[in-house]
């Protein structure tokens, strides 16, 4: 069995590459996915941010406002705080989660796909994560290249482009640069070109990630 993490800042296009790993045989779960999860209505954890950050994160049905959260974790310099409530749930649903799966098949890849798995460990919100797993891999790429990914991914909606950019900015800014992160990671996928090379590294990563997982 492996447990692995499969990380990359903003707009690094780490969920193309969970999907590639997926179709090659690993087992993923999304950690935003189950943020979200644990932040609906009657969740130990909507209860725990609405006591801190106050009534003014809840929206008028009842569910939280995400963007006044985001607001107040990136503009207002709150994200710890939002972050030591959140992932310590996070990494206990990923726990049990990784647990079923080696239950079933001592030999599968459990991989975890996040961008904070670095910075979780850092700043303090999650100590130790990043030594809860056997293999780390980080998605990198330029940081226009992914401002534009997001920009591009989000200007459907009611924000303007100018805007959707200095989110952006000041959601990189949070995150450690890649060029920390590469020393500390197992495995560096550089997501800049064709998808087909980008594919390529990961099944290169993968066939040594599934013979580790055999060990």
């Amino acid at each position: 069995m492996l447990r692995a993490g499969l990380t990359g800042g903003l707009g690094s296009g780490k969920t193309t590459v969970a999907a590639i790993f997926r179709s090659l045989g690993a087992h993923i779960i999304e950690a935003d996915a189950v943020g979200r999860e644990l932040m609906f209505p009657g969740q130990s954890v909507y209860h725990a941010i609405v006591e801190h950050f106050g009534v003014d994160v809840v929206s008028a049905d009842g569910t939280l406002d995400r963007h006044r959260l985001a607001d107040l974790a990136f503009r207002h310099n709150r994200l710890l705080e939002l972050n030591r409530i959140v992932h310590p749930a996070v990494i206990a649903a990923q726990q049990e989660w990784a647990e079923d799966i080696f239950a079933q098949d001592p030999t599968a890849i459990a991989m975890v796909e996040s961008a904070l798995i670095f910075e979780a460990d850092a700043q303090g919100s999650a100590p130790g994560w990043r030594q809860r797993f056997d293999r780390i891999v980080l998605v990198t790429a330029p940081d226009e290249v992914k401002i534009t990914r997001y920009v591009s991914r989000l200007s459907q909606g009611a924000t303007s482009p100018r805007d959707l950019e200095a989110d952006a900015r000041a959601r990189l800014a949070a995150q450690i640069p890649d060029s920390q992160k590469i020393p500390l990671a197992d495995y560096v996928i550089h997501n800049e070109g064709p998808l087909e090379d980008t594919r390529l590294q990961a099944e290169r990563i993968f066939a040594e990630l599934a013979a580790a997982a055999r060990v």
